[in-house]
């Protein structure tokens, strides 16, 4: 399991209820439903993924989130997951909204164009960044959304979305007190976990 999965998978609560948008193969869901008893499903476009979710019995669709998610009721699971898709989605911001809409909780994970490293290469070579951290090219990139930390931040206060853990890490997925303090310059990886504001 991929390492920033391994810090979500805490996040989650035993018997409930998930949505992975963007499963991939269905290994997150895989490694809940086995470890703690959680009733999952995934979205995923690739019919390669898919065929792996189907092997190792996750519950899977096939959708383009794109179109949204109005197949869904609201308030139907307990956590919505998105994780390293945002900055590939034409309306990310909508997509948030979906995701509160349909879920209790969401977790939202992004590579955080914010990061020093892409500053950089960006000021030195006067050049989008090729790295492990974004290995495509301007013109073959998902990529169509570079998010930074602070971005996320302010689009959480604009719709009134209570963070309720945020952390940054490296590529490595390991923190530091130092990327604690200067989340958007060192953090390489974000990873959220949110909820609606309720009125008090």
């Amino acid at each position: 399991m991929r390492p920033d999965l391994e810090i979500i998978q805490q996040w989650i609560e035993p018997g409930s209820k998930v949505l992975d948008l963007g499963c991939g193969d269905g290994s997150l869901l895989h490694y809940l439903r086995t470890s703690k008893n959680v009733h999952g499903i995934g979205l995923e476009i690739d019919p390669e993924n898919i065929q792996r979710c189907i092997g190792n019995g996750i519950n899977v669709i096939e959708q383009n989130m794109d179109r949204g998610l109005s197949n869904f009721q609201s308030n139907s699971f307990n956590t919505v997951l998105l994780t390293q898709t945002l900055q590939a989605l034409s309306k990310p911001d909508v997509l948030i909204d979906e995701m509160l809409r349909i879920g209790e909780k969401g977790i939202v994970t992004f590579p955080n164009f914010g990061n020093w490293k892409s500053r950089l290469y960006l000021s030195s070579k006067g050049r989008m960044p090729v790295s492990k951290f974004m290995p495509h090219a301007w013109y073959n990139t998902p990529n169509i959304h570079f998010c930074t930390v602070k971005d996320f931040d302010a689009l959480c206060r604009e719709k009134n979305i209570k963070v309720l853990t945020r952390t940054v890490v490296d590529l490595e997925h390991q923190g530091s007190w130092y990327m604690k303090a200067w989340p958007n310059l060192l953090g390489e990886i974000a990873i959220y976990h949110i909820t609606r504001e309720t009125a008090e």
